[in-house]
């Protein structure tokens, strides 16, 4: 059975991701997704250096953000990411909360895809390597 795979970071804003009116600029909703993002591949042992030494780069294609509720200048944020699917490219879905009432403020999901980075070509499944990692049996994907 397929693991459930998941990481969660909280961020405290700083005063530099913040417009005037004390908010988050849009732009760096994307930033939060990221960190979470990269503790989740450490999560499952595949980060982006060993998906470069795996031979593989995994470049977005896509990238959705919805935004419920304004984040502020010193809020403390969980951000939730999870990877949602994985055959034929790798979907991971995101929620950003306050850490202390848990009311949901932003959701969103990015795509990517990997790439042969001998041949420069898109795999059109994942490589083994990410099924392994997600201790999916190889077996069955054939």
């Amino acid at each position: 059975m397929l693991k459930e795979f998941y990481a969660e970071v909280d961020i405290n804003i700083p005063f530099h991701d913040v417009d005037m009116m004390e908010i988050v600029w849009h732009g760096h909703y994307v930033k939060y997704f990221e960190i979470a993002r990269c503790v989740l591949l450490d999560k499952i042992d595949y980060n982006y250096k060993k998906m470069r030494d795996s031979g593989y780069g995994w470049p977005v294609i896509d990238l959705r953000i919805r935004y419920v509720k304004p984040i502020f200048f010193g809020q403390t944020i969980t951000v939730r990411a999870e990877i949602v699917e994985w055959e034929n490219r790798l979907k991971i879905r995101y929620f950003i909360f306050d850490k202390f009432t848990r009311i949901k403020l932003t959701k969103g999901y990015s795509v990517q895809v990997a790439v042969n980075l001998e041949t420069q070509e898109m795999c059109f499944v994942s490589p083994a390597i990410l099924l392994s990692k997600l201790g999916v049996d190889i077996s069955l994907c054939s």
